[in-house]
């Protein structure tokens, strides 16, 4: 099977070493309007095709699956483009830089017949999944708290800022908490309320790097979600991922990635180290009944590897034919809930859904 790599910064070229390796899969082409394609040409050892423009490659290479790792403003145009020459298409979240969109994008690939999926990369992360599967025992409602701000400098600033460009940070880094959210309560979430801040003069005016959201379920869960962006950023409490149910609460303790100069670290926020879960069960004087639970999964993978499991679970689900359609309702959705929350920032107002 060949697949076209567009965009080739740090995603991009994480997937394009997973499809490097995979066995089966050949890339055809590298697309970046920068320099970005030369180096990752170098690291894979040579020889791909490289090209600047997206319809070049896809006209010359004519690939059967593309993978879109490019600036959020672009994934719409590119993955409407894929599935008219006839593409599955792997592309990072967000689905689209905007809630139309995002449902564009999704009937496309149903009327197109091809595979889509959005790089939701907690999904593939047996600790997420179990910190998924503890909270689901917790009781209902649940109060969920998470956050990532990040004091990002050098490159990762160029990055950020690039991406307020179109987007805020809890709408580009909130959908994947958001999307674990509403995992965890199966409910349908009913209103959102949100805050912001410009802190800095270099994004455009009218933008916010720090944003704080709060979702409020049907079956009266909450949860909270903070995300700010910038080298003024506090490294405090910047790693929290925490959930609370009447039967008790379950963390993720991150002591390497949640310490000192790893806030900015593309490869240490998927970490999780170590699960506790807290039981709160207690006796008639009060005093729990059982200690806490540590948790520590012996399949614990780095950046790369998750990247290689999506991309994994990508070349599968096109050659099993698998069923998308929950997944891809799923991207619309927690993209739906985070530009209500990024509409509740520039309004002031509660919105409901």
């Amino acid at each position: 099977m060949d697949v076209l790599i567009i965009g080739c910064g740090n995603m991009g070229a994480s997937h394009a070493m997973a499809y490097h390796q995979m066995e089966g899969v050949r890339i055809c082409g590298l697309v970046s309007r920068g320099t970005s394609k030369e180096i990752l040409n170098q690291q894979l050892g040579g020889g791909y095709a490289l090209f600047d423009n997206v319809d070049e490659a896809l006209e010359k290479t004519r690939p059967q699956a593309v993978c879109i790792s490019t600036y959020p403003d672009t994934h719409e145009e590119y993955a409407m483009k894929a599935f008219a020459m006839g593409c599955h298409v792997f592309m990072e979240k967000p689905i689209a830089d905007s809630v139309e969109g995002a449902i564009r994008v999704s009937l496309a690939a149903a009327q197109s017949g091809k595979k889509l999926v959005i790089g939701y990369i907690l999904r593939h992360h047996p600790s997420w999944i179990r910190f998924v599967d503890i909270a689901q025992q917790l009781g209902k409602p649940l109060v969920m708290r998470m956050n990532l701000n990040q004091q990002s400098r050098g490159h990762m600033w160029d990055v950020h800022r690039n991406l307020m460009q179109s987007l805020s940070p809890i709408v580009d880094c909130g959908v994947h908490y958001i999307d674990i959210m509403c995992m965890m309560t199966a409910s349908r979430p009913v209103q959102v309320q949100a805050i912001g801040a410009r802190l800095t003069e270099d994004i455009p005016a009218g933008n916010y790097n720090y944003g704080q959201l709060q979702i409020r379920f049907e079956d009266g869960s909450v949860g909270w979600y903070e995300a700010g962006w910038g080298p003024m950023m506090s490294e405090t409490a910047f790693f929290v991922k925490d959930v609370i149910g009447p039967k008790g609460c379950v963390s993720i303790i991150a002591k390497g990635a949640g310490a000192a100069g790893k806030s900015d670290s593309v490869h240490d926020h998927t970490k999780t180290e170590s699960l506790r879960w807290h039981h709160a069960e207690i006796n008639d004087k009060n005093e729990f009944l059982r200690q806490d639970d540590w948790i520590d999964l012996t399949d614990e993978p780095d950046h790369q590897e998750l990247c290689n499991r999506e991309q994994a679970f990508f070349i599968d689900s096109i050659r099993r034919d698998r069923d998308l359609s929950q997944h891809i309702d799923d991207a619309v959705n927690s993209l739906r809930i985070a530009f209500a929350c990024d509409e509740s920032v520039r309004t002031g107002q509660v919105v409901r859904l």
